[in-house]
C-alpha cells in the first residue's frame, strides 16, 4: 500500500506522488515514514528529505515547516523551502553559506540577528549536502534488497 506524499512550499507544490517511504529531518531527529505509520505532527529542520518510489530515490533539501502523517497513508510536508537535488545551484549555496558565516561573525552580540544567520547557514549547508550527496550517488542505486548501494 503506497503513501500519498506531498511537499508544498509557499510558492508551489514541489512533489506529489505515491511513494514507498519518506525520510524527513525533524526537530527530534530523522524520521522514516512507511505505509501505515501512526499519525503524527512534527517540526521540520534544515536537512535532507529522501523519497523512495520503487527503484527511484529523490533527494531534496528542506528547511523549516511541518510534517503531518495522517492515518490514511497520507503524508504532507509544508516547508518554508524545498529543492530537489538536481535543482540546487551549488555556487549560489556556497555563496549563501559564506554570507551567513560573515553575518554570524558580525552579529555575535545581537541574539536575534545571530539566530537568523545560524538558520541561513544551516539551510545553505543542507542544500550543499543534498546536492553533493545526490551527485555522488548519481551512478549508484538500489541493490536487489531495496537497500541503497554505493
Amino acid at each position: 500500500m503506497p503513501i500519498h506524499f506531498e511537499i508544498t512550499t509557499p510558492e508551489k507544490t514541489v512533489y506529489k506522488e505515491e511513494v514507498d517511504q519518506v525520510t524527513v529531518p525533524t526537530s527530534t531527529g530523522e524520521i522514516t515514514i512507511l505505509p501505515n505509520h501512526i499519525p503524527l505532527v512534527s517540526q521540520l529542520v534544515a536537512g535532507e528529505l529522501v523519497v523512495k518510489r520503487g527503484d527511484e530515490i529523490t533527494h531534496m533539501a528542506v528547511s523549516g515547516g511541518f510534517l503531518e502523517v495522517r492515518k490514511n497513508n497520507e503524508v504532507v510536508v509544508l516547508a518554508d523551502s524545498a529543492e530537489k537535488a538536481e535543482e540546487i545551484d551549488t555556487k549560489r549555496a556556497e555563496e549563501a553559506r559564506e554570507r551567513a558565516r560573515q553575518l554570524m561573525n558580525g552579529k555575535r552580540h545581537d541574539a536575534e540577528a545571530f539566530a537568523e544567520a545560524v538558520a541561513e547557514l544551516e539551510k545553505s549547508m543542507a542544500r550543499l549536502k543534498v546536492a553533493k550527496r545526490a551527485r555522488h550517488r548519481g551512478h549508484h542505486g538500489l541493490g536487489s534488497e531495496g537497500v541503497l548501494t554505493e
